[in-house]
C-alpha cells in the first residue's frame, strides 16, 4: 500500500488536518501509512511525492464530541508527534467508541495531558504578559513580549482584548503576534525579542509597588516557582527584585515577629456624607444633581482630582452622550470634552450634521484618575468598582433628561450604560432597547481615534465613527418628522 503524506498549512491547522484525517479514516488507510507534515518544514531525504487518497471519499464516520474539543487543544501543543497520535486515536475511535472513556490507555493519557499543557500555558500567558507603553499619551501604544511554550497566541488573544478593550496594544512572541486597535484582534507573523520594549517610564513605579506590597511573612518559595516558574522572571519589571526579596524574606520575617503588635486604629467617623439627599421639587433637575454630586465620596478618586466634571446641555436632551472619564484638560475646566477628544467629537458631529449644544454630554466616571509622572497626569483607566460607584450619577441623570438615545463612547461608557463588560466590537453601531423606550448606540471613544499611529487607520477609524454618529443624526431627523 502506498505511503500518504497529508501537508498542513501551518502548526495550528487544525481544520487542514480534520480535513485530511477524514479523508484517511474514510479511505481506510492505517496510521502506519501516514506520515504528517506542515507546510515549509523541510522533508525527510529522498522522501517520496505525497499520495493523496481520493478527494470525495464516501461514507460516513463520526466521532465523539469530546475528542473535538481534546483535538482543538492538542493541535495548539508544540509535540511533533501530535498530528499523528491524534490520527491514531481517531482510527482506535472507530473500533471503539468509548476509548476515550479508558484514561489509563496511553494514547488517551498522552493525548490528555498535552490538551491539559496548552491550558496551563494559556493561563500563564494571561498571568504573565507585562505590556510596556511606547510613545507619549494620546499616541501611546502598549507593547508587550512573550515566549509561550505552545501555539497559544490566537488561542490568548480574546482575554486581552476582553481585559484591555479601549487599549491599543500588541503582544510579540517568536510565534505569532497579537494586535488589538480597539475594534478586532490581528494575528501577524512572530518576530525577535530585539523588537519588543525593555523598559517605559512607568518601570520603576511597579518596582517601588511590588516592593512595597512584598510580605515576607507570606512568602513560600516553592509554591510561588510553582505557579511563575523562574523562565518568566525575566520577562517582568520586578524580576530584577525577586531575589534579593527572596534573600532577605527570612531576616525581614524575624523583624517582624520581634517587633511587638501595634493597636488598631480607632474607627473615624465619615467627615462627610457620600451624598446629600435633597427633597425638594428641582432635586431632579440637572443643575440639582450637579451641586449635589459635588460632594460626591462613594470612591477615592474626588481626593486627587481638581473638581466634579459633571454633565452638561438642555435638560430635556433627546439625545445624550457618555463618554469615559474627564481628561486632563476636561478636570481643570470642570466641563465634558473640551479637550483634544473634545476636539475631535465636535469635528465628527458636525460632519454628520448634529448640532452639539442640544445633545446632553457627560461622563461615566466624573472625577480624572491619573498617574502624575513629574508635570504630567498621565490617564488612567477606571476600574469595575469605580465605574459601579458612579453609575448612580449616570441612572439619576438618565431619569432627569428622558432621552430617546444614550450613545455610549468607549468600554467604560459601554460597561457603565449596559450595566456589564461589553466590547466595543460586538455592539458597536447596532441599536439597544433599554428599559422605558430608550435605546442605545455603541462607539469607539473619541481618544482611541487620536492613539492610532497610523494616518491611514486613523482616517477610515474616524470616517467610520462619523457614520455611527450619522445614526443618531437621522433617529433625530425621523423623530422630527414624526
Amino acid at each position: 500500500m502506498s505511503h500518504h503524506y497529508p501537508t498542513l498549512e501551518s502548526e495550528t491547522d487544525f481544520d487542514g488536518w480534520r480535513q485530511s484525517a477524514r479523508a484517511l479514516i474514510l479511505n481506510n488507510i492505517s496510521p502506519s501509512d501516514v506520515t504528517w507534515r506542515v507546510q515549509g518544514n523541510s522533508p525527510e531525504l529522498f522522501e517520496p511525492s505525497a499520495i493523496a487518497p481520493p478527494s470525495n471519499p464516501h461514507g460516513i464516520f463520526t466521532v465523539p464530541a469530546k475528542f473535538v474539543e481534546l483535538a482543538q487543544s492538542t493541535i495548539l501543543n508544540r509535540d511533533p508527534e501530535r498530528f499523528a497520535l491524534l490520527y491514531r486515536l481517531l482510527w482506535r475511535l472507530r473500533g471503539n467508541p468509548d476509548l476515550l472513556m479508558v484514561a489509563t490507555d496511553p494514547d488517551v493519557a498522552r493525548i490528555a495531558a498535552m490538551a491539559k499543557a496548552v491550558r496551563r500555558d494559556e493561563h500563564k500567558m494571561h498571568a504573565f504578559v507585562r505590556f510596556r507603553e511606547i510613545g507619549q499619551r494620546e499616541t501611546s501604544r502598549f507593547i508587550a513580549w512573550f515566549e509561550p511554550e505552545h501555539h497559544i497566541v490566537e488561542l490568548a488573544a480574546p482575554f486581552f482584548a476582553k481585559r484591555f478593550a479601549d487599549m491599543a496594544w500588541s503582544i510579540l512572541t517568536p510565534d505569532a503576534c497579537a494586535h488589538w486597535d480597539g475594534d478586532a484582534v490581528a494575528i501577524t507573523a512572530g518576530v525577535s525579542k530585539a523588537e519588543a520594549p525593555s523598559e517605559d517610564r512607568l518601570e520603576q513605579t511597579w518596582r517601588s509597588y511590588y516592593a512595597s506590597i512584598f510580605n515576607p511573612a507570606r512568602l513560600k518559595v516553592k509554591a510561588m516557582q510553582t505557579e511563575m516558574p523562574k523562565k518568566y522572571w525575566r520577562n517582568l519589571p520586578e524580576a530584577s527584585l525577586i531575589k534579593p526579596l527572596i534573600a532577605g524574606a527570612e531576616r525581614a520575617a524575624s523583624a517582624m515577629i520581634a517587633n511587638a503588635a501595634t493597636a488598631p486604629h480607632k474607627s473615624q467617623k465619615r467627615q462627610t456624607p457620600i451624598t446629600k439627599p435633597k427633597h425638594s421639587a428641582s432635586a431632579d433637575t440637572i443643575q440639582a444633581l450637579r451641586e449635589e454630586a459635588a460632594d460626591c465620596r462613594a470612591c477615592p478618586l474626588w481626593k486627587d482630582a481638581t473638581q466634579i466634571v459633571f454633565g452638561e446641555g438642555p435638560q430635556h436632551a433627546r439625545v445624550m452622550l457618555v463618554g469615559e472619564q474627564p481628561g486632563d484638560k476636561e478636570d481643570l475646566a470642570g466641563k465634558p470634552f473640551v479637550g483634544p477628544a473634545g476636539q475631535m467629537l465636535d469635528r465628527a458631529l458636525e460632519e454628520a450634521g448634529i448640532d452639539r449644544s442640544k445633545l446632553y454630554v457627560t461622563g461615566a466616571v466624573k472625577h480624572f484618575k491619573f498617574l502624575a509622572r513629574g508635570k504630567f497626569r498621565l490617564h488612567q483607566r477606571p476600574n469595575t468598582s469605580e465605574i459601579r460607584a458612579c453609575r448612580q450619577w449616570y441612572e439619576r441623570e438618565l431619569r432627569s433628561i428622558k432621552p430617546e438615545l444614550v450613545v455610549a463612547m468607549g468600554a467604560t461608557a459601554a460597561q457603565s450604560v449596559l450595566g456589564k463588560i461589553t466590547p466595543v466590537n460586538k455592539t458597536r453601531g447596532r441599536l439597544i432597547d433599554l428599559e422605558d423606550g430608550i435605546r442605545a448606540l455603541v462607539t469607539v471613544h473619541p481618544s482611541y481615534l487620536l492613539r492610532l499611529p497610523d494616518a491611514d487607520a486613523r482616517a477610515e477609524q474616524y470616517q467610520h465613527f462619523v457614520e455611527d454618529l450619522k445614526i443618531v443624526a437621522n433617529l433625530l431627523r425621523a423623530s422630527n418628522a414624526a
